[in-house]
């Protein structure tokens, strides 16, 4: 057995659009197990009730550009559509995105040790944060780099590994407290596939993101919205948000005032301010709450609209 072998844990590959990257920095050395496609980790299988089955090998650009995906989850196609590039997207896999290791620059530099990297602390808490957290739930202080688990938290999709069965999306995150991890799989735990219930009869959802630059960018702050409006009152919401938080969050505050009232300004605004309920930002990244709330009450409008 190698050193590296010794030294460094094997890593899952499937595109390898992010795995690709952290071997040419030298952050990941360790040997490589690449999956091979099969009949039930690629691809879309509806049921007669509605709900879907994404393989954990269907790619990005598969889930953007479904056309009854995008009629029946729009969220989630929307979501898709939002991140990376279209070559990116094109190679990038669902369980690929679910399971990407974090974007900070800390992590990523080989020189630097950091929690995710065995070491003893956080060097962004103390540095350059500017794009990190604004709900300090954790000693790691990166936001979570998944677009896709913010999307399908706001779903309430379940996750099937090689190991267990109907996860939700908080037991694959957790709840932020270990800085250590970016998800609570197992080494050697694969996704499978992912499973989405039926839609709410009358729903409508939307995905915006709050990005420096019109394209190919990681967002600030993104959020995922779906509403059921009925006699001029929100009968059900989700709100899924990102780039907030170590792991995708849902903004309970804000969907608990929603929740069977009227779906006017006042109501709309007052969600929007709790929205930041629990939110601890850090000393660079106050703006981030700004960033929510107007996403929040963005969505919110158009929905009830």
């Amino acid at each position: 057995m190698t050193q590296a072998a010794m030294t460094y844990p094997a890593e899952f590959r499937a595109a390898g659009t992010d795995l690709s990257e952290r071997r040419r920095s030298g952050v990941s050395r360790g040997p490589l197990i690449d999956l091979a496609a099969s009949p039930d980790t690629t691809g879309t299988e509806w049921a007669a009730d509605g709900s879907l089955r994404l393989g954990a090998l269907t790619t990005i650009a598969t889930i953007a550009t479904d056309a009854l995906i995008a009629q029946t989850y729009p969220g989630l196609a929307a979501s898709a559509a939002g991140l990376a590039t279209p070559q990116i997207r094109h190679l990038a896999t669902l369980g690929g995105n679910l399971a990407q290791r974090s974007r900070c620059w800390y992590f990523r530099n080989p020189h630097i040790a950091c929690l995710k990297k065995g070491g003893t602390d956080c060097p962004s808490r103390a540095g350059n944060h500017l794009y990190g957290v604004a709900f300090d739930l954790g000693p790691c202080v990166a936001p979570h780099p998944s677009t896709m688990a913010m999307a399908l938290f706001a779903y309430d999709a379940t996750i099937t590994t090689d190991k267990r069965q109907a996860l939700t999306i908080a037991d694959v995150f957790g709840d932020g407290s270990n800085g250590a991890a970016d998800h609570a799989l197992s080494p050697n735990e694969m996704i499978r596939s992912i499973a989405l219930p039926p839609p709410r009869v009358k729903e409508r959802a939307l995905y915006k993101r709050a990005i420096s630059r019109t394209h190919a960018e990681w967002p600030l702050v993104e959020l995922c919205a779906r509403a059921v409006v009925s006699d001029g009152k929100f009968e059900f919401v989700r709100l899924a948000a990102g780039g907030i938080a170590p792991v995708p969050l849902r903004l309970a505050a804000a969907e608990a005032a929603l929740q069977g009232a009227a779906a006017n300004t006042a109501t709309i605004a007052n969600a929007a301010r709790l929205a930041v309920t629990g939110a601890k930002p850090l000393p660079m990244t106050g703006y981030k709450l700004d960033l929510l709330s107007g996403l929040v009450q963005d969505l919110l409008e158009r929905l009830a609209g």
